[in-house]
């Protein structure tokens, strides 16, 4: 029998790709999600049009935000949820420099009231999507998430390391089953518009200069979103009490690299001009994932060519319409 799921975030690029994955398998998804005009609300409309298509019959979606602590707990009162794939946030390192108060109230406010009400209905798992971005630039390569992840650089990973406190104190307090999956930088189908992977399509077809940070000298731990949903899904199914684990390939690219990787399957060059790199940034992410691989199963499949062939046919039926 398939379990009944809250997803939040749903509308989204992984919260789209995990409640189609999850509907698919035979679950209950509901997803909640505020249509936040961080970009184009219109293309999480298409988003779930694709989710409906292909799994709607076990979706359905909630409109609200998870700050709405009265929606919140009566979601949980109603549907008592098997699981919570917490995945709304406002998401974007440098974007946070501009909106700090906004990034803590969303992304700690929101996980504190759907905490409160996992708590209170008696949740069976909870899965947290935080990032990478907390290992910051004094971690050891690979990133182990046995690192403390205290030196954030930017007030986003600030907020994702308070969330996965904050699923800490629930767990020692009342025992709820809390896993924080670090992503790392996700990518394919669905990709969001503010995201380099997307910019780079957008570039080669469109002519628009887009910024190509320290000369692309920084490595990216490039994952394809199948391979994070299959994590995420993983999760969903075995509590683990409380745990951190980093979703990555293990396989970081210089920038360059990607780039180029684009430039070579869509015959075109992209519209770059060098920029700084951001004090928010980190040079360097490259995901240690054998705790993974040991309590997920987890084993990433997608290389980082197959997985940019999948987005650009996205883009050019999605995007381009072609």
């Amino acid at each position: 029998m398939g379990k009944r799921v809250l997803v939040t975030g749903a509308a989204g690029f992984i919260g789209s790709h995990t409640s189609q994955a999850l509907a698919l398998r035979g679950d209950e998804v509901i997803g909640l999600d505020n249509f936040d005009d961080y970009y184009e609300p219109s293309r999480k409309r298409a988003n779930l049009a694709e989710v409906e298509a292909a799994g709607g019959v076990r979706f359905e979606l909630v409109e609200g935000d998870v700050r709405d602590r009265s929606l919140v707990a009566r979601l949980f009162a109603e549907r008592r949820f098997d699981a919570v794939v917490h995945l709304a946030a406002m998401a974007g390192v440098r974007a946070s420099m501009e909106r700090p108060h906004f990034y803590f109230e969303v992304n700690v406010g929101g996980t504190l009231s759907l905490l409160e009400a996992a708590r209170e209905q008696r949740a069976g798992n909870f899965v947290f999507a935080t990032t990478s971005s907390v290992y910051g630039n004094d971690s050891k390569l690979p990133f182990t998430e046995t690192e403390a992840a205290d030196r954030p650089l930017a007030p986003y990973p600030a907020s994702k390391r308070a969330g996965e406190l904050l699923g800490h104190s629930y767990h020692h307090l009342y025992g709820l089953s809390f896993t924080g999956l670090r992503f790392f930088t996700v990518y394919g189908p669905r990709n969001r518009p503010d995201m380099m992977a997307f910019k780079l399509l957008d570039s080669v077809c469109s002519g628009r200069e887009i910024p190509l940070y320290n000369g692309g000298q920084m490595h990216r731990d490039w994952t394809f979103i199948e391979d994070i949903v299959a994590g995420v899904v993983a999760a969903v199914d075995r509590p683990l009490g409380y745990e951190i684990i980093n979703l990555g390939r293990g396989e970081p690219v210089l920038l360059n690299d990607f780039v180029r990787c684009v430039e070579e399957l869509t015959g075109r060059k992209a519209q770059l001009r060098d920029r700084p790199m951001n004090d928010a940034d980190a040079a360097y992410t490259f995901a240690g994932i054998e705790k993974a691989r040991r309590l997920l199963g987890y084993a990433p499949k997608t290389s980082v060519r197959q997985g940019v062939e999948a987005l650009w046919d996205w883009y050019q039926a999605a995007v381009l319409g072609r």
